[in-house]
């Protein structure tokens, strides 16, 4: 048994499609996890959005999807108790155009009133749902998963919910030596290049471990298989790339590799 983790998406939807049948999972018995984030910024948010949502409908038990900050942005939106998801920074005007087939235009109170209105009505009720499902975090026995870290290096179940989506924390990306967490939500080219160097794009430093490798048309959609630190990489101009990493692993799941006979 094995789990696959998925770094944040961010409408890229062709890379995605490529990564999930790159990877050699086996749906009966290994897990898949994503990070979060599965909107703004790409090409097809609405693509990627279905595709989570009919894997973790078909398989619950086997297929996980966290919440990220971005999906938060936009039902906060919705919900009309906060507007940061309109900032040009989120990117979020391009899921807005992807599903009402309209460019976002805001000038006075009335355009907002209606951006709201509009992408409410234009997103399929069953996503705004699956949305509202989404879990802060996620463990097995190799990891926890959360989408941005770690609350002061407490158990996300202990954890605020603001820090488990918006964290970015020098002191767990440099000296977390709990069980191991894997996060995304802060692409890797910004983490201490200390845990960078020789690790093909993730980040690992200690038990903290970073798999989303950015988001630009250079950037790989990456996927972490744990115990054997196998990773998995799509661009999108269409190659793709296996890494086998040998160095920097946690010593729990070097545990776990030698008990496998993995190592």
């Amino acid at each position: 048994m094995k789990t696959f983790v998925i770094g944040d998406v961010h409408g890229r939807c062709a890379q995605l499609q490529s990564l999930l049948q790159m990877i050699p999972r086996d749906p009966e018995n290994d897990t898949l996890v994503f990070l979060g984030d599965l909107i703004d910024r790409g090409f097809d948010a609405p693509g990627c959005v279905e595709s989570v949502y009919t894997l973790c409908n078909e398989n619950p038990e086997r297929v996980k999807c966290l919440r990220g900050n971005h999906e938060q942005m936009l039902l906060e939106f919705i919900d009309g108790v906060g507007n940061i998801w309109l900032a040009p920074v989120t990117g979020g005007e391009r899921t807005f155009e992807q599903y009402t087939g309209r460019p976002l235009k805001v000038e006075k109170e009335q355009d907002l009133k209606e951006a709201r209105q509009l992408i409410k009505s234009s997103i399929p009720e069953k996503y705004l749902e699956f949305f509202r499902s989404l879990p802060l975090f996620y463990e097995d026995d190799f990891a926890i998963y959360v989408h941005a870290g770690l609350d002061n290096g407490k158990h996300p179940s202990e954890g605020s919910p603001e820090a488990l989506l918006w964290t970015r924390d020098i002191e767990f990306y440099k000296n977390y030596r709990g069980k191991p967490c894997l996060f995304g939500h802060t692409p890797t080219p910004f983490l201490p290049i200390r845990g960078r160097l020789g690790r093909h794009g993730i980040y690992i430093a200690n038990s903290a471990i970073g798999i989303d490798t950015g988001y630009d048309h250079h950037s790989p959609l990456s996927c972490l298989s744990l115990p054997d630190f196998s990773l998995y990489q799509t661009f999108a101009d269409g190659h793709d790339e296996t890494h086998q990493i040998r160095a920097f692993i946690p010593e729990t799941l070097k545990q776990m590799q030698r008990k496998a006979g993995m190592a």
